[in-house]
């Protein structure tokens, strides 16, 4: 748990050091990019609290996941169909789903405190 406050918190002080901007173009295929990466840290968390977070698991998801859906975002763009759709219902139910059970997990927890 420290090592993720300390990386929060490292991420955010570099990004407020070395602001970052790109192209507005780019910005559907950042996005659902960064959904799939939300979905990746919730589903991480939830690992985590049930006792069976894998490392190489979570990496690979993270980038593998946010690789995969900003392709999809790009290829329907370059065919003219919205894929990108798909990565955003699919992340964003995955998403939610997560924090449901994350959320029922900690209230067990505080429940038998």
């Amino acid at each position: 748990m420290f090592f993720a406050l300390m990386g929060i918190l490292i991420g955010l002080v570099i990004g407020f050091i070395l602001p970052f901007t790109y192209n507005t173009a780019y910005s559907l295929y950042i996005s659902v990019a960064i959904l799939a990466c939300l979905d990746s840290v919730f589903g991480g968390v939830r690992a985590n609290l049930e006792k069976n977070f894998d490392l190489e698991i979570f990496i690979s998801g993270f980038f593998g996941n946010a690789t995969l859906a900003a392709f999809l975002a790009y290829l329907g763009d370059r065919l003219g169909v919205p894929l990108y759709y798909a990565a955003i219902f699919t992340f964003g139910n995955r998403l939610f789903e997560n924090f449901g059970q994350i959320r029922r997990s900690l209230l067990r927890k505080s429940k038998k405190k």
